[in-house]
């Protein structure tokens, strides 16, 4: 049953790294909105060629039909569309021929149906052309120029047209290292247009809390309520994970002091059922809220999406994968207790173990086996959004779980296991690369101890003798 729609600007952005979303995928995305009351899509996606390489260059026919479509799709379900261009990677902000090509991509797009525009100037570099310097002192100058005189032309078009706008520091952590120059927030703040609008992603990229107190002090700098773009449930900076935890580290106030709150989550869309249902719940929320129950609701609604032509995953199987994959500074609770329990087992000695030996392999193969559950689902796409991850973590408690029986068994003995092999297991260049350096809790990094080069025996630099230091 669609629900009211939110007055309060919150939604969804398709603005990550990695393949976008396809038409079934979006329209999937739209009916979730309309049930939800979200109100608000931005249309983005970073690889999406014309979105920021090809940003000159018109649409072809069938992709401009296929935006049409896109448009006339999100009217129909009452949200509003925001299409984004990101041409910072190379544009001449005093080439008129470049803002030509600016309002020619835009007078396309408003004969397509959108009235409402962003332009993004994220992950770019934070200084100017050298043919622009002698115009401008700073590229906020030069940015609020471009993006003023897009306004100025979208009001001669549209009394309804609406810009949007991404700095080139969008947080607090970018800011206070000085990106895109000294005072560049300020600046961009007097000389912005005041009816355009500025997205902010709070004090980091990737913001573990959003305070109301932060967002009004970035409001003040910026002379408007920010626009909040929210990486909480993105995952494109780490394809081994996803995050299908609730809407958290955010309180009701904060939506005092936002103009709006778009989530930019996961890449894989069938993975984005929780985080887009649970910040619907957010918006609409009074003065209290309480991230795990709307967590355990929205999981309870996504349950049937998990049928299988097997056995039957329960509530509690999926409220346990979820807290395996949750949000990026926390696992969920069920994961965390089965994280904690094997780690106080395996700091005592072997001979210690007990019964807490078999607790743990007991909740090591409730895991695994959770895991082929999963490979019986009806719905592929969301298996297959979903198999990278689980097989991971299938051999990781599969491991563990061969581990603590061998220890059990004699715990003098060696632990091998047939299934997790030099160079199979963890192996790569990658892998390699990440055992040089080993990250500490305060986020410094130090040299990794030893070789931990992780390669196949054979193949070790030193030889037989030396591969088995």
């Amino acid at each position: 049953m669609t629900q009211e729609r939110l007055q309060f600007m919150a939604g969804a952005i398709e603005g990550f790294y990695g393949p976008p979303w396809s038409r079934e995928e979006r329209h999937e995305l739209f009916s979730w909105m309309s049930a939800w009351g979200l109100n608000t899509y931005l249309y983005a996606p970073k690889d999406d060629l014309h979105h920021r390489t090809l940003w000159r260059e018109p649409y072809s026919g069938a992709a401009a039909e296929d935006l049409r479509e896109l448009v006339r799709a999100c009217r129909e379900g009452g949200i509003d569309f925001i299409y984004g261009l990101g041409p910072g990677l190379d544009i001449r902000y005093s080439a008129e021929a470049d803002l030509d090509r600016l309002r020619a991509r835009f007078e396309q797009m408003l004969a397509l149906g959108c009235e409402w525009f962003a332009l993004l100037f994220d992950d770019i570099p934070d200084r100017l052309p050298p043919e622009d310097t002698e115009r401008w002192a700073s590229p906020a100058s030069a940015q609020a120029y471009v993006a003023n005189t897009i306004l100025g032309w979208l009001r001669e078009r549209t009394r309804s047209g609406r810009l949007f706008f991404c700095p080139t520091p969008y947080c607090g952590r970018m800011a206070d290292a000085g990106l895109g120059g000294p005072d560049y927030l300020p600046a961009l703040g007097r000389e912005l247009h005041p009816e355009i609008d500025i997205f902010w992603t709070g004090p980091d990229i990737v913001s573990r809390e959003i305070t109301a107190a932060h967002v009004r002090s970035v409001g003040g700098v910026l002379r408007r309520k920010p626009v909040l773009w929210d990486n909480l449930h993105a995952n494109d900076y780490d394809g081994r994970r996803f995050f299908c935890g609730p809407y958290s580290g955010r309180t009701p106030d904060v939506r005092a002091e936002a103009a709006g709150i778009l989530s930019n989550p996961n890449t894989e869309f069938p993975l984005n059922f929780v985080p887009l249902r649970t910040l619907a719940d957010f918006a609409r929320s009074g003065t209290a809220w309480d991230p795990r129950d709307a967590y355990t609701a929205a999981m309870r609604e996504w349950l049937p999406a998990f049928d299988s032509v097997g056995r039957t995953l329960t509530f509690d199987e999926l409220v346990l994968l979820g807290d395996c994959y949750y949000l990026p500074y926390e696992d969920g609770a069920g994961a965390d207790a089965f994280f904690r329990g094997a780690r106080a087992l395996l700091e005592r000695p072997p001979g210690e173990w007990g019964s807490d030996a078999l607790q743990v392999r007991a909740e090591a193969a409730r895991l695994r086996d959770l895991c082929v559950k999963l490979t019986e689902l009806r719905l592929r796409p969301l298996f297959h959004a979903l198999s990278r991850r689980i097989w991971d973590l299938r051999e990781e408690v599969d491991l563990l779980d061969r581990y603590v029986a061998m220890k059990s068994e004699d715990p003098a003995a060696r632990a091998r296991s047939d299934f997790h092999l030099p160079g199979t297991f963890r192996g790569g260049f990658v892998a390699r690369l990440q055992r040089l350096l080993m990250m500490k809790p305060d986020g410094t990094f130090v040299v990794a101890d030893g070789p931990g080069d992780g390669r196949p025996l054979d193949v070790h630099p030193g030889g037989p003798g030396e591969a088995e230091r």
